[in-house]
């Protein structure tokens, strides 16, 4: 019988200051080696080929998710979600604001959906989470930090491509403007997530015993975020 040999998954590496290397899928599908500046690429290969068949098993269950993703229309009825409830969609034409929530509604300007442009559209929902999500998240931020025994610098809400979260090493956080559509607690834990790694860059025991201090629960609501991450989109 002819065994037939799964494509061997592309991945790209990533070397920053940090001790030690670990896989890790992203939000886009993507496979990420994160590694200490001084592994050489023959290391990294080793790594690669002793985790395969988790790479190939999490590849599976990322298409599996997306295989699912909602596509939505923007026409009146259609639900977009904010923070984690789903809010129908009114197309109105007097509001001097591109979107509003208003009423247990979404409310978009109808000039922006007959322009024929879906994309204007989109950045209104866009900036709409950008502008409660600097409020929200800067907060929430402030309340978990003490908790955390750590003190950022900046803190913004934009679009960080594949990742929810990120933090600089000069302190500096970013979240992506996504996470409003996600429930309160799932934003939270995506906020003690990144706070964590001002302890431990990498994703070792050490670094999960510290969000388990903060967030004993933290396994559900990342669980939560793998299976329903794929739905959290405009």
């Amino acid at each position: 019988m002819k065994v037939v040999q799964e494509e061997r998954p592309k991945y790209n590496v990533v070397r920053s200051k940090r001790n030690t290397a670990d896989i890790v899928l992203e939000r886009d599908g993507s496979v990420v080696v994160r590694a200490p500046e001084w592994f050489a690429d023959d290391q990294i290969e080793k790594i690669i080929e002793s985790k395969l068949y988790w790479i190939y098993k999490n590849l599976a269950e990322w298409r599996d998710l997306n295989s699912t993703r909602v596509l939505r229309e923007y026409k009146s009825g259609e639900g977009f979600l904010y923070l984690g409830r789903s809010y129908r969609l009114k197309l109105v034409a007097d509001q001097e604001e591109p979107l509003l929530l208003k009423n247990g509604r979404f409310m978009l300007q109808r000039a922006l959906v007959e322009s024929g442009d879906v994309e204007v559209a989109k950045e209104a929902f866009r900036g709409y989470y950008i502008k409660r999500g600097r409020e929200r998240i800067r907060r929430r931020v402030a309340y978990f930090a003490p908790k955390v025994d750590v003190k950022p610098r900046e803190i913004e809400v934009k679009d960080v491509g594949h990742r929810w979260a990120s933090c600089s090493p000069l302190g500096n956080l970013s979240f992506h403007w996504k996470c409003m559509m996600a429930p309160l607690g799932i934003i939270d834990y995506i906020i003690v997530h990144e706070l964590c790694h001002f302890h431990h860059l990498d994703h070792t025991d050490a670094f999960w015993n510290e969000v388990d201090k903060v967030m004993p629960n933290y396994r559900e609501r990342k669980e939560w975020l793998r299976i329903n991450g794929a739905g959290l989109d405009v």
